[in-house]
Formats: structure tokens, sequence, C-alpha cells
């Protein structure tokens, strides 16, 4: 899939966020390892720290569904922003471990501007612990 149709795919989830406080939607569009795209948008919530972005509603749907973490080919991201939008930190931690450090990832806006990066680039040096252990008797 080229990135103009994953691009056109977070646009569709956009339209579907939950941003009643903020007025600020985003949207994102994932493409797993079988060619299938899973959306996200944020969803806000009156407390706020319930509140969930595009970006981490995707990969969590994914790893719901059953996909391996690791095994996703690229994302898109896009929103109403003067430039292509940018994922927070949250979400720059969140990818770095459920997203291979060089999963391409197209930033984007409503005016058609384009970013490309991947997930390393945007987030140098994260925080990622190794693969958990099995726990158990014979661990």
């Amino acid at each position: 899939m080229d990135e103009k149709k994953l691009l056109e795919e977070a646009a569709a989830a956009r339209s579907r966020a939950y941003a009643p406080y903020s007025g600020f939607s985003v949207g994102s569009a994932l493409l797993t390892a079988d060619g299938r795209v899973l959306h996200g948008c944020n969803v806000e919530n009156a407390a706020f720290g319930p509140s969930n972005c595009a970006e981490r509603t995707a990969l969590f749907r994914a790893v719901a569904d059953g996909y391996s973490p690791r095994s996703f080919r690229a994302m898109a991201v896009i929103g109403d922003t003067p430039g292509p939008i940018t994922p927070c930190g949250v979400c720059r931690q969140v990818m770095a471990e459920l997203c291979a450090p060089d999963m391409p990832v197209i930033l984007g806006n409503l005016r058609g501007e384009v970013r490309r990066t991947t997930v390393s680039a945007l987030l140098p040096g994260a925080f990622v612990l190794p693969p958990a252990r099995p726990q158990g008797p014979e661990s």
C-alpha cells in the first residue's frame, strides 16, 4: 500500500475521533504484515488522564486482535496542524516497544504536507526492556 492511501485511511479514522474537549481530532492507520489496515483515533475523557491518542489506539487494537509486536509494516498519522503532525512522547515510547525501529511512519496534515520518518528517528535512545521471560516453575 502506498503512503498516500495509508494517509487517506488515517484521515478516515480521524473522522471518528471523540474530541469534545480539545476539538483536536487525530487519526492513524497501521499497516500490518498481512496487508490489513487497522484504524486508530483519539478518544478523550473529561478526566483527561484516561484519554488515548490515535497512534496508541491503533497499536493496542492490533495487539488485542492478535498481531505480534514489531510485525507492522508502516503507520500514518494525520491531524489539522500547521505542518505534518508529530506523535506525542507517550506514543513515541509505545511505538518504540511495539514497532520495529526502522518501521516507516508517515506524518501528514490536512493541507497535504507529508513528512516521512521512522520509529527510531522519532525517539532516539528509546527505553526498551528485553522481552519478558516465561514465568513458572521451569524458569
